[in-house]
């Protein structure tokens, strides 16, 4: 179903391109026709054609040329308009090209390839005005744009699904994370909340959560931005200066769209949803990604922060829950809860990509293990799903951040790996691909009480200038990998037993906000080590901070459908047509400030994305329904207008520049000068689709 599904995502997405290119070279055809131009071919796609077809010719396979050289002996480009009209034969070839990632009105006198191209016929292309020429070449750009204010009116009158514009996630250390409301004097209003509603940015009406998104990427470099916020009926105005996010290679200011309560289906984050639900016994239960929580612990569910909240007040017991799906299908699933665990952040900065923190207990971090060998991956077969990683290269016991860095520092060479599977200590060489990654999905080996490398120091990156702190686990001196026995003589079996254990033996303290001494049991990583015991002193502030931990569920945000919002002329053409307008503008201004962000730096070329990415795009647009496959396309067409326009040699823009040349000099720029720029342009172009080809291919690799 899936294949079926993603084939006719793909075909809509084609079908949907070739309207955009049958109505931009629309625009060029019709108004050709009204200047009197003769148009010897239109043409939708590039390449060899497949189907043509010809007034008093009709349909052919391939070019319908033949046909007119064996009815007249010549040609169709050397007769005349009297020889067509005696032959009863269309003066334009209509055709359909093998490669729909195109199309072009061929006039006579004109050729883009050719600036010195001309005729002497008084229908000829170069023979027209000026004024009627600019009408011309300007024509295609103004059909996609009406195109567009059509589709956006479409899709406004029967309104389109977006993600709202409510805060779900906040990163930890991002600038949203981390802002002041403007006349706060507490801590009251430090930092985006999940549940915030964002209503506007420097002003301008925020409508959904890609408004948001757009307005930090397009943000200029080191420019602070003010999100005004409602919260609980409050209004609050945070300035927030948006930083380069590794990840998406774009500025962010570091948050993630509020999630409802639907299980995603998206092929994507299906497989981690599947194997979670395997896990945890939801699936024995009858749970199945799309479907919903309606209801836990007996109350109705509409929201993932009302499921956050009944597992906060837990108690790290489970939570009956009541899911609905297709066709009436419930299921009555009880939702396991797990500890959380807390935020260790490293004392320098780590590499690009590896991340800077990791979760764990009082400076101590679990191994990493592999949860899913992706079926792309070099590696299947050699890793496998439950490997916990022992050694990485030279690094004993690597933290999470500390393995990614081991892995992305080098791209397409192999790197020895010791990992334990099944009981048994197995070694192998992972290769790592040119991106420098292993094709693997990475988390916690928190059923194993086994350390990874402890902290020495913890803090905030020292380039934020905040002097790191000495981490409680650096007395203890333990060595990577050394398992965890006993808490004041607790067992510890796992990490949930440990952090258990570390809360009955400071439970005294923390009522009296006092510092704790524990004895702690371990048995260092080597054959037959005795077990150790050391006293562990704690101060009150770290006891306070592990007993503020709470409790989550291994169905984390990234799970659930995000909560939508439609926007909707609610039935008024009027309203449609305005609002049509609006989005138009917007999205001309937005391409425009694409360039300009490139230009700047802080929107990178590998962001930029070419025909096989929009198609890739589109295939998952289209799986959110048809208004919003048909408001992406009215998007496209409004970027297809405006990158025709710019002022670049060999497209509509340039073209339209070498007019007003003419126009004020008297003459046009000579053939060798448009020669030239013909050449760079074709360059330009061929060097952006080969780098968006790229981008496009590794992303599908990816």
């Amino acid at each position: 179903m899936d294949l079926i599904s993603n084939g006719t995502n793909v075909l809509l997405i084609l079908l949907g391109f070739g309207l955009l290119i049958f109505v931009h070279e629309l625009g060029h055809f019709l108004a050709a026709r009204w200047a009197g131009i003769r148009v010897d071919a239109f043409a939708v796609g590039m390449g060899p054609q497949v189907l043509a077809w010809r007034r008093g010719i009709g349909t052919r396979l391939g070019s319908t040329e033949p046909a007119v050289r064996e009815r007249t002996g010549r040609s169709t480009i050397e007769l005349s308009d009297a020889d067509l009209d005696a032959a009863g034969i269309g003066e334009t070839e209509y055709s359909l090209r093998i490669l729909p990632l195109g199309g072009f009105v061929k006039m006579l006198g004109q050729d883009d390839l050719d600036p010195t191209a001309s005729s002497d016929s008084i229908r000829s292309y170069n023979r027209c005005s000026i004024g009627r020429r600019m009408v011309v070449v300007s024509a295609g750009v103004f059909a996609n744009i009406v195109l567009a204010v059509v589709l956006f009116l479409v899709a406004f009158l029967a309104g389109v699904r977006f993600e709202a514009p409510m805060v779900g996630e906040v990163v930890p250390g991002s600038p949203a994370a981390t802002a002041i409301a403007e006349g706060s004097t507490g801590s009251e209003a430090a930092g985006l909340l999940p549940g915030d509603v964002v209503r506007a940015i420097d002003g301008a009406r925020v409508d959904t959560f890609a408004d948001i998104q757009i307005a930090a990427a397009m943000a200029r470099p080191d420019r602070t931005l003010r999100f005004e916020i409602e919260r609980d009926g409050e209004s609050l105005v945070f300035p927030i200066e948006p930083t380069l996010d590794e990840r998406s290679g774009l500025l962010s200011v570091g948050i993630v769209p509020a999630a409802g309560t639907t299980l995603a289906a998206d092929e994507e984050i299906r497989p981690m949803v599947d194997r979670v639900l395997a896990e945890t016994g939801l699936l024995e239960a009858g749970v199945r990604p799309g479907m919903q929580v309606v209801e836990i612990d007996g109350l109705p569910a509409k929201t993932f922060d009302q499921v956050l909240s009944a597992v906060s007040a837990s108690g790290g017991q489970a939570i009956p829950t009541r899911w609905s799906g297709a066709e009436r299908v419930v299921a009555e699933a009880m939702l396991p809860v797990e500890p959380t665990y807390e935020r260790l952040v490293y004392p320098e900065r780590m590499p690009a990509g590896a991340g800077d923190y990791e979760f764990g207990l009082l400076g101590l971090v679990p191994l990493v293990r592999i949860e899913q060998v992706l079926e792309s991956s070099s590696n299947s077969g050699l890793l496998q799903a439950g490997d916990v990683v022992l050694r990485i290269g030279g690094l004993e016991g690597p933290r999470m951040a500390e393995f990614r860095a081991e892995v992305t520092a080098r791209p397409g060479e192999r790197i020895s790996l010791l990992v334990l599977r099944d009981g048994e200590v197995v070694e192998t060489d992972a290769a790592i691909d040119r991106s420098g990654r292993l094709g693997v999905g990475v988390g916690y080996a928190r059923e194993l009480p086994l350390v990874a490398r402890p902290f020495d120091r913890l803090g905030r990156p020292a380039a934020e200038g905040i002097e790191p702190v000495r981490s409680p686990a650096a007395e203890l001196d333990l060595l990577p990998r050394t398992r965890l026995a006993s808490v004041d003589g607790r067992p510890v079996e796992d990490w949930a037993s440990f952090r258990r254990g570390l809360r009955q033996a400071t439970a005294e303290a923390a009522r009296d906000g006092v510092g704790a001494e524990i004895q702690l049991a371990t048995v260092p990583p080597t054959p037959d080590a005795p077990t150790l015991t050391a006293t562990w002193r704690l101060t009150a502030e770290e006891v306070a901070q592990l007993h503020a931990l709470g409790w989550t569920t291994p169905l984390p945000a990234v799970f659930f459908d995000p909560i939508f919002t439609v926007l909707s002329a609610e039935g008024s053409p009027v309203r449609a047509v305005g609002m049509g307008f609006e989005q138009t503008v917007k999205m001309v201004t937005l391409t425009y400030l694409t360039i300009d962000r490139l230009i700047r730096g802080t929107v990178g070329v590998e962001q930029l994305h070419g025909p096989v990415g929009i198609v890739h795009l589109g295939t998952r647009v289209a799986d959110r329904g048809l208004m919003y496959l048909v408001f992406f396309l009215a998007m496209i067409s409004v970027n297809l207008a405006v990158l025709n326009f710019l002022p670049l040699p060999i497209v509509d823009g340039g073209l339209f520049l070498f007019l007003m040349y003419e126009k004020f000099r008297g003459r046009p720029p000579s053939p060798a000068f448009q020669s030239g720029a013909t050449l760079i342009g074709l360059v330009l172009i061929g060097s952006l689709f080969v780098v968006t080809f790229y981008n496009d291919l590794m992303r599908l690799l990816g």
